[in-house]
């Protein structure tokens, strides 16, 4: 089995005020229901579906984790959500992750507040949850499931498992201070018709080329849901598009 045959699953968590689930199905969009424990989607995709009760704690890590500041009406429905519906969907493709994007997007429709992913610790308000998944672009996707981290020595991605390619990771001086480059690099590889591999040349169009370097595929997130099955790879930064020692 190839890399690209993986599957991997794919966790969102939509809080709402629903009072039941009748509630919830009657305000979903046309062509999708729920069967049981499933959110079925108009072409038939079954999604598992589950409804987890509220706590004191999520409210205020969905508002921290936020790409982009939620609306006032989000965080009131985040504040005073009543119960946090759980879609675990399928990942492992860019195909895939966009599948899971439109079952988030009925539920937000139907009244979610936004959309936190278990596998990447970012969450989006509703809106803007929305807004992606009418896009549709690989960029789009990219934008909702990857999170990059800034550490003392080097900036990484969590999240890439969901388009079926590996995190990657640059040490600080490969990079540049408003983080261009790796967002390049995360939209250069999403956009590849085939994956980047251990001695490829990365060109990227914030400026420099970078080199890839398999690294070690057991350095693990701190959770099973936020580990990547596809392994990591290192950028190095190459400005010349020359092989780096």
């Amino acid at each position: 089995m190839n890399d690209t045959d993986v599957m991997v699953e794919t966790t969102l968590r939509i809080p709402g005020t629903w009072h039941d689930t009748h509630e919830l199905m009657a305000r979903l969009p046309a062509g999708f229901r729920i069967i049981s424990q499933n959110l079925v989607l108009p072409d038939g995709t079954e999604i598992e579906f589950t409804a987890l009760p509220p706590d004191n704690q999520f409210a205020m890590i969905f508002q921290s984790v936020c790409r982009k500041p939620p609306t006032a009406e989000e965080m009131r429905r985040v504040n005073g959500y009543t119960v946090n519906l759980g879609l675990i969907g399928p990942g492992g493709s860019m195909a895939a992750a966009l599948t899971t994007m439109q079952a988030g997007a009925a539920i937000v429709r139907a009244g979610g507040a936004g959309v936190f992913i278990d596998n990447s610790g970012l969450a989006h308000g509703g809106e803007d949850w929305i807004t992606m998944v009418e896009d549709g672009s690989s960029d789009a996707v990219s934008f909702a499931f990857v999170n990059i981290v800034k550490g003392k020595e080097n900036v990484r991605t969590i999240g890439m498992r969901a388009m079926g390619l590996p995190d990657i990771v640059m040490q600080l001086k490969d990079t540049d201070t408003d983080g261009e480059v790796i967002i390049d690099a995360v939209r250069s590889m999403c956009r590849a018709e085939k994956p980047a591999g251990d001695g490829h040349l990365l060109g990227l169009e914030a400026g420099p080329h970078c080199l890839v370097r398999a690294t070690d595929r057991d350095l693990c997130e701190s959770t099973i849901s936020m580990r990547n099955p596809f392994g990591r790879l290192q950028l190095l930064r190459s400005s010349d598009g020359t092989e780096l020692n």
